[in-house]
């Protein structure tokens, strides 16, 4: 986890906040939020507001009320106590690419499988700027769709011991995973008092929350774990072709998400979500790291710091099929400003290829390594008299050089963060080493940290437990 104390980077003015909450106030008021759920519905009518079939037509300040419950931060715990993390106030918490249905190794784009996922969620594990393999990391599309949920849950909770994200694809889904973080954190208590798995619920943008995601979020809500609540915004397909309006209805969606999770549990820790792009307007095709996604990204973390609330966005985003210097620069775009915004949960942070359809083992380490030098440079700068080396002038003094100097003998081992994919060798000594790009190296560094991973600990009772529930439960569900 990452503590970012920089100042943050926010863009809109006093009249510009007072405008934007005027539009989505509007929305909610005038147009309404629809929630395909008959359990939501009746929550709402019971709080007072008014349902016109499978739609809400909100009073803004019950809204508003409703999410002044949500707490302002909270911690999800780790097994592994030194991975647990704080969502909210300054930390940024970084998780891996979510989603993928295929796979890039080297010039092979392929379905991905569940070995894939393992070997995702053992880089997970291996690099200290990654704090959660994620949630559905890839895809596997060799386990069978009905149970493979089990399998990706166990495989979080067994080759790394860090936080993961909860099954959102239906009501079932999310029991289940409730039942095995459950075992695994020593009961029901344990991870109600301190939450232990986070989970992504998407709006079906424009203004509809479905039953899927919303069975979902009823099971973590009355659980006290964490929902991510994001509205799925595509400018130009999702929403209207202009920032504002945008950010407007996404205000509309995510606060009235948030609503919910309160009405199911006061006080249940939330997230507000933000998955915002645009667009390309001859193709129709989504596009990443686009400057426009860069200020709507921005905007988010100044409007839900406003709302009190902890912000999830950015990530290292990119519309290329190749780890290419494309794949790079989009996902600089996205990510630099993620940091510059202090987004506190931060998805996709490794491995997103292809629009979010590919997961890929080169890009994964490739974005670890902008995510370190990021880090690294959002790290306050220390100035005092020790780093002001005056000895070191005094000791060189006219024309001289500093590489000798018994200061930068003392400190050239630290001094500067070292890149573990770079390459700052000369031409000869790079053809010597196979003149291969940062995508090859990355590649080799990939390799390399599956064949050095080792398993966290676990104990074997729990082990054995965990196995025994998803045996049965494959079982049950005629896999």
């Amino acid at each position: 986890m990452f503590r970012n104390a920089m100042p943050r980077y926010e863009i809109l003015s006093e009249e510009a906040m007072a405008t934007l909450d005027g539009g989505w106030r509007r929305i909610v008021s005038e147009i309404g939020v629809e929630f395909v759920s008959e359990r939501a519905l009746e929550l709402f009518r019971q709080a007072g507001q008014k349902v016109e079939d499978q739609c809400v037509i909100f009073d803004p300040d019950f809204v508003l009320e409703q999410v002044a419950k949500a707490p302002r931060s909270f911690d999800v715990q780790a097994r592994n106590p030194a991975h647990t993390v704080h969502i909210g106030d300054d930390a940024m918490v970084f998780g891996s690419v979510y989603g993928p249905p295929f796979v890039r190794e080297g010039d092979v784009r392929r379905d991905a499988k569940l070995a894939d996922f393992h070997s995702f969620a053992k880089l997970a594990q291996s690099f200290d700027a990654i704090d959660s393999a994620g949630g559905v990391v890839c895809e596997p599309e060799d386990a069978p769709l009905d149970s493979r949920h089990l399998d990706m849950t166990y495989a979080l909770q067994t080759i790394t011991d860090k936080i993961y994200m909860g099954n959102v694809v239906s009501g079932e889904n999310a029991r289940d995973t409730l039942a095995m973080t459950e075992i695994l954190f020593g009961g029901r208590e344990a991870v109600e008092n301190t939450p232990a798995t986070i989970s992504l619920i998407n709006c079906n943008s424009p203004l509809r929350w479905d039953e899927r995601m919303l069975e979902a979020q009823f099971e973590y809500s009355a659980a006290n774990q964490p929902v991510v609540l994001t509205p799925f915004l595509l400018m130009g397909a999702m929403s209207p072709v202009s920032i504002p309006a945008t950010l407007a209805q996404q205000m509309a969606e995510a606060l009235t998400g948030i609503a919910l999770s309160q009405l199911i549990r006061p006080g249940a820790p939330v997230i507000f979500g933000s998955f915002l792009s645009n667009i390309d307007m001859q193709s129709g095709s989504p596009c990443f790291g686009t400057p426009e996604s860069a200020i709507g990204l921005l905007c988010t973390g100044q409007i839900a710091r406003r709302f009190g609330l902890p912000v999830r966005s950015g990530g290292g985003l990119t519309s290329s099929q190749t780890p290419d210097a494309q794949a790079g620069y989009e996902s600089l775009m996205t990510m630099l400003p993620t940091f510059l915004a202090g987004i506190n949960w931060v998805m996709h942070s490794a491995g997103w290829l292809e629009g979010g359809l590919v997961a890929s083992y080169e890009k994964y380490v490739l974005d670890v390594q902008v995510l370190e030098m990021l880090q690294q440079e959002f790290t306050p700068l220390e100035i005092d008299e020790a780093s002001l080396a005056f000895g070191a002038h005094d000791e060189v003094r006219h024309g001289g050089h500093f590489l000798g100097a018994a200061h930068t003998m003392e400190r050239f081992r630290t001094c500067f963060y070292r890149p573990f994919v770079n390459s700052s060798d000369n031409y000869d000594r790079w053809m010597r080493n196979g003149g291969k790009d940062a995508a090859a190296r990355a590649a080799d560094v990939a390799q390399k940290r599956l064949a050095e991973y080792e398993p966290p600990p676990l104990d074997e009772a729990i082990r054995e437990e965990l196995e025994a529930y998803v045996t049965r439960r494959r079982r049950e569900l005629g896999d």
